[in-house]
């Protein structure tokens, strides 16, 4: 073997270890946050839950659900929730956020909640808070943050909030305060 040969296998062997080490070492994508701890994400969905008698007991559309892994929880960007009366006209409750608990008995909507009666069905009610837990086999939705309720010519206030979805009934807890504007006035 002369010194030709020699220099160039040394030549190869230095090529393929910079390769290898400049492979080892390039950017790799990043493995945390959300993304990295979900098992599966969905997009643009609609699924309907039941209850234990097999009839509608909440309905959820949004844009993108993640599942922890960890937990099986569910985190869900700006959520729809479609929630039946006894007449099975729906209420709906939107959030920025949302996070389900693993087997769907409870869920916290988080950020500018914003919760409208069913259309049709007595007079339109809307209500504000920024936050609101759903408990779905309960027919019940709560919370103990300030909230604001709107009626035509109504406006109430108060902290600490329920909701039956069965009866279309809502109860303040405290410090209510309320407004009201006869039609003649407005």
């Amino acid at each position: 073997m002369n010194w030709r040969t020699g220099l160039g296998i040394a030549l190869l062997v230095a090529l393929l270890l910079f390769g290898w080490s400049a492979w080892d070492n390039r950017q790799k994508p990043q493995t945390t946050g959300q993304a990295a701890q979900s098992d599966y994400i969905m997009h643009d969905f609609e699924m309907v839950a039941l209850d234990k008698d097999g009839k509608e007991s909440v309905t959820l559309r949004a844009p993108e659900m993640h599942r922890t892994a960890a937990d099986q929880t569910y985190a869900i960007t700006t959520p729809l929730f479609l929630i039946p009366d006894k007449s099975g006209a729906h209420m709906e409750m939107r959030s920025k956020t949302a996070w389900v608990a693993a087997k769907g008995e409870k869920a916290i909507l988080r950020d500018d909640v914003v919760g409208n009666s069913p259309p049709g069905v007595g007079a339109p009610t809307d209500f504000k808070t920024s936050r609101l837990d759903i408990f779905p086999d309960q027919h019940l939705a709560s919370t103990d943050q300030p909230v604001v309720l709107t009626q035509p010519g109504v406006t109430v206030a108060g902290t600490g909030f329920e909701i039956n979805s069965q009866t279309q009934q809502y109860k303040f807890k405290s410090k209510v305060k309320s407004r009201y504007v006869p039609k003649s006035a407005q």
